[in-house]
């Protein structure tokens, strides 16, 4: 089998189960990552072993499993994170949210960034803003101890020798605010989806994603916004600014929240397909 004759058969297994788009993307991506090939690369064979690993790949696609989890890695903000279904695929809406922050961050000029990712997941939040502003203090939260150790790999495979501190705990547990020393920037991707909403995701999310890092229940589906927010108004210095993705049906529940708090300044941004995903406020 020839990478030609590999792009067929991929084409061929995935066309059943995809749109024409996503079966195209996915292939490309199987092609360049597991078998390095590219649109400039020389014909060859496949050895008998990328025959094999070629099958593996299609039947796991096939089955519904997601292409980064089958490859064990996603590319998010120009960087390469490893993956699994301990934590959640980074997705494009997410890196609109590091390019609001990166933003703020190029106008400190005289306070040097502490930032909390707090809700690390993979770490691409917080490894992508240290590696793209080195001057950054980073620190992470993460409850589930195998996301953790997602982030806590990728972090240091990213960035090597550079300090950063991530911890396991959870913001919903006051006595886990202590672990850090006071911030000047809080950043957080949290759970967001009721359990109504549901019915509104693909399959394959609800089937390979982790749950604890998507739903929160019916009866209180800002509570960790408002976890966040008493965070922030407990432990972080005045003029400090919160960062937040948000669900595109209640983001204006989430600024009435914030509003009603004490926070200040509150902003809502825009994602490229035009919903409402992000939010940054001020402590006053």
């Amino acid at each position: 089998m020839t990478l030609s004759t590999a792009k067929i058969f991929l084409t061929e297994k995935l066309a059943k189960i995809y749109d024409v788009g996503e079966e195209a993307s996915i292939v490309r991506i199987v092609l360049e990552d597991a078998f390095q090939s590219r649109k400039s690369s020389a014909e060859r064979i496949l050895d008998r072993g990328e025959e094999n690993l070629l099958i593996e790949i299609a039947n796991r696609l096939v089955a519904g499993e997601p292409v980064q989890y089958v490859l064990g890695t996603a590319d998010f903000f120009g960087l390469t994170f490893q993956v699994n279904p301990a934590v959640l695929i980074p997705r494009q809406e997410t890196e609109e949210l590091v390019a609001w922050v990166l933003e703020h961050l190029k106008t400190q000029s005289t306070v040097t960034p502490t930032l909390l990712d707090v809700g690390l997941g993979s770490g691409c939040i917080g490894i992508t803003l240290k590696k793209k502003f080195p001057d950054l203090q980073l620190y992470g939260l993460e409850k589930s101890p195998a996301a953790l150790e997602v982030a806590r790999h990728n972090a240091a495979r990213l960035l090597g020798e550079q300090p950063y501190t991530l911890l396991e705990g959870d913001i919903l547990q006051v006595q886990d605010w202590g672990l850090f020393p006071p911030m000047n920037i809080l950043v957080s991707n949290p759970p967001y989806i009721p359990q109504h909403e549901r019915v509104l995701m693909p399959e394959q999310v609800l089937a390979h994603e982790p749950a604890l890092a998507l739903f929160v229940p019916d009866d209180d589906p800002l509570r960790f916004y408002r976890a966040l927010a008493a965070f922030a108004l407990a432990t972080m210095l005045p003029g400090s600014v919160v960062f937040l993705e948000c669900n595109e049906y209640n983001t204006q529940e989430v600024v009435i929240l914030l509003q009603e708090m004490g926070l200040t300044k509150v902003e809502v941004r825009r994602d490229v397909s035009g919903k409402e995903r992000m939010v940054k406020c001020i402590l006053a």
